[in-house]
Formats: C-alpha cells, structure tokens, sequence
C-alpha cells in the first residue's frame, strides 16, 4: 500500500474560516493533514513575519472527532509555515496548500496577499506548494465548485513536483461548477489599484484615515489570470520568489556606478 503524502494546510483568513474548512475536507482525501493556521484574520499581510513579539501555537479542535491534528497560531501565514516546518512536523511535508482564501488574489494582489506569502514561504523551504482562491469575499461564501479542481491540481502536483523555485497561484471564478469552463495555465496581469485615503474624524476629534481604491486592469492580453477568470476559467499563475529584474542587468551594468 502506498505511503499517503503529508499535507500542510494554512490560509490567511483563520482557522475557523470556511475556507480552510473546505480545503481540509479536500485534502483528507488525498493524505495525512496538518493544520497550522492564523488564530484572526491576517489578510493582506504580504510577508511579513513576527521578530518583535511572542509567538503562540496551540492545539486547536474544531471537530471533536476528527483524527488529525491542528495548530492554532498568533502569528502571520508565513509565521504558521516556518513553526510547521521546524517545530510541529518533525519532517518537511510533502505539499503546502494555502486557503482557500475568500477574495481574488490575481494580478497584483499576489503581492499583498496572506494566502500567497504562506505558499511562497513553503517555496522556500523548499516544499511544493499552491494557493488557492475563491473570487468571492463573503464569509459564507460557497466553495462546492472549488473542490474538483483544489483535487485535482493538488494531486498533479504531488505527481509531478513543480520547478524549483516555483509555486502555483490558483484562483477560482464565482460560478456554479456547471459554469466553469476549465482551467488555464497563464501569466500574472498587468494591473494595478487606483487608491485613495478617506479623510474622516473621531469622535474625539482625531483625524483617521480609511483606505479605498478600484481596481484598473489595463492588459488586454489573453494570456493573463484576469482574463481567464472573467471568461469562466480557473487560473493558474506558477509565481516565482526570486524577484531579479533579470532583463535589467545588462542596462544596469551600463552605467558608470563608480
């Protein structure tokens, strides 16, 4: 009989999330679990780790009856990673999945999100790892349609590995299942939010600040996640941790820097 593969589980949004619950009936399916993940929200937190305060990582139950085992953490998502690898696995997993996040993080929101920082994070270490989301931000939002395709391109991965230094950004469309054309390997597009801050005061007087923008996709390509997604397809952007502008080097090297 077949080793099962040991799964690592985390997302941004917390461990009490629909998401993550759904991702964890996913996987179940396929290996041994492990669930580490954030005790609160913690979207939008990019990469960020904890240097300046405790760290806590306690055992969490969620379903008196389930069999495997669950982590809840103060920390970051990338926080719940590193504490996995190095001190509650005792061996690194086979995979990292990361979610499945409530909200869109294609285009440039990969560079903000929780979500893709857990999975970059795994990247790093070495460990195969893919972020999933759901392109609808309400917290009761429906993730039936997500399961096949969270199934299926989680055991592609764990068949045939990924290129070192390379993990998956995987964005699902709101759509019944019936909706979803299928899935399409495509490139992060170029895109931006347009943001401004609204001004307001406090009751006692204080200014304070709220953050709004909108959303400017300007890539009319067709080769690009939003394209994908607009026209019913599951994204799948394969992202890179070294951030070298490789073109830049030879024009840079140009200069007279001395």
């Amino acid at each position: 009989m077949a080793k099962k593969p040991l799964i690592l589980i985390t997302n941004d949004d917390g461990i009490t999330a629909k998401g993550i619950r759904t991702l964890i009936e996913v996987m179940k399916t396929i290996g041994d679990i492990v669930v580490v993940a954030p005790n609160k929200p913690q979207s939008a937190m990019g990469h960020a780790i904890t240097i300046n305060d405790t760290l806590y990582c306690d055992p969490f139950v969620f379903d008196p009856e389930a069999i495997h085992k669950e982590y809840s953490c103060s920390g970051t998502p990338a926080d719940c990673v590193k504490l996995a690898t190095q001190q509650i696995l005792g061996r690194k997993p086979d995979i990292c999945v990361s979610g499945i996040n409530h909200g869109s993080n294609s285009s440039i929101n990969v560079i903000y999100s929780g979500t893709m920082s857990a999975a970059l994070e795994a990247g790093i270490e070495g460990i195969p790892a893919i972020g999933f989301s759901l392109l609808d931000y309400s917290e009761h939002a429906d993730f039936e349609a997500c399961k096949p395709f969270v199934k299926s391109i989680t055991e592609r991965v764990l068949q045939n590995g990924l290129p070192k230094g390379v993990v998956l950004n995987v964005n699902i469309p709101k759509l019944p299942l019936e909706g979803i054309k299928g899935t399409k390997v495509c490139r992060q597009a170029k895109a931006m939010w347009v943001e401004d801050f609204d001004k307001r005061k406090s009751p006692q007087g204080r200014d304070y600040y709220w953050l709004t923008g909108e959303f400017v996709n300007e890539d009319k390509g067709e080769d690009t996640d939003e394209w994908a997604l607009s026209h019913g397809f599951v994204s799948i952007v394969p992202v890179q941790f070294d951030l070298t502008a490789h073109h830049a080097i030879q024009e840079l090297t140009n200069w007279d820097l001395s």
